[in-house]
C-alpha cells in the first residue's frame, strides 16, 4: 500500500501522517497545589507577625547592660562615664531672615527672604533644589519658594558627603519667618532648621 497525499482542499484526517491532537489536561493538580501553596503562606505569614508583635524578647532574659545610673547614684572614687557625642543628623539645616535682593525676574519688593545652610551629613548624595524648603512664619502659615526673585536663590545641587550650599528662599508677601524645612526629594524625610 502506498501512501498517499490528500488532495488540495481536502480536510487532513487522522492516520494521513499526522499525530491525533492530544487529550485536554487536567488542572486538579494546579488547583491543588496552588491551595496547598496558600494554606503555607497563610502560617508563614501569621509566624512572621507573631515574631514582630512579640518583639523577641519573652523578658525571662536578663540585660546585658545595666541601667543607667543616675547622678546620686554614683558612688566615691568611681570615675563617671563619660557621655558619648551625639550623632549627627543625616541633614542639617540652618537659617536667618537676610534683606530681599531684588532681581529682574521679581514682581514688586513684597517678599521675605531667607538665608538657608544646607550640610550633608550622611553617607550618599543628596540633591537640593529651591523647591524642596518651604518657609514657616511666626503665625504658623507655610509660604512655598518664589523662584528667580531673589538675586542669591539658593542653587539647584547635589551634595556629596560633608558638603553644605548656601542661598535664598524667598516668599510671596512681607512675614517674620519662624523656621524653614527642607523635605528631602518633595516626599522625603523633612529637615527643620529655625529662623535665627
Amino acid at each position: 500500500m502506498s501512501y498517499q497525499q490528500p488532495q488540495p482542499g481536502q480536510p487532513q484526517q487522522p492516520g494521513w501522517g499526522q499525530q491525533p491532537p492530544p487529550a485536554p489536561k487536567k488542572k486538579t493538580g494546579k488547583i491543588i497545589g496552588f491551595g496547598c501553596l496558600g494554606i503555607v503562606s497563610l502560617f508563614i505569614l501569621i509566624a512572621i507577625i507573631a515574631a514582630v508583635a512579640s518583639g523577641g524578647d519573652d523578658g525571662n532574659e536578663s540585660s546585658t547592660t545595666p541601667p543607667a545610673a543616675t547622678q546620686g547614684d554614683t558612688k566615691k572614687g568611681e570615675p563617671k562615664k563619660e557621655e558619648e557625642p551625639a550623632k549627627k543628623a543625616p541633614v542639617t539645616v540652618t537659617a536667618k531672615q537676610v534683606d530681599f535682593k531684588k532681581s529682574i525676574l521679581a514682581d514688586g519688593d513684597d517678599y521675605t527672604s531667607v538665608q538657608v545652610t544646607i550640610t550633608n551629613n550622611s553617607k550618599n548624595d543628596l540633591d537640593i533644589n529651591p523647591l524642596y524648603v518651604t518657609i514657616t512664619d511666626t503665625n504658623g502659615s507655610k509660604h512655598t519658594a518664589e523662584l528667580g526673585v531673589d538675586e542669591d536663590q539658593l542653587d539647584t545641587v547635589t551634595l556629596t558627603p560633608g558638603e553644605n550650599v548656601t542661598g535664598t528662599i524667598t516668599g510671596k508677601g512681607t512675614f517674620d519667618a519662624k523656621y524653614v524645612t527642607y523635605t528631602d526629594g518633595l516626599i522625603g524625610d523633612s529637615v527643620r532648621g529655625n529662623v535665627s
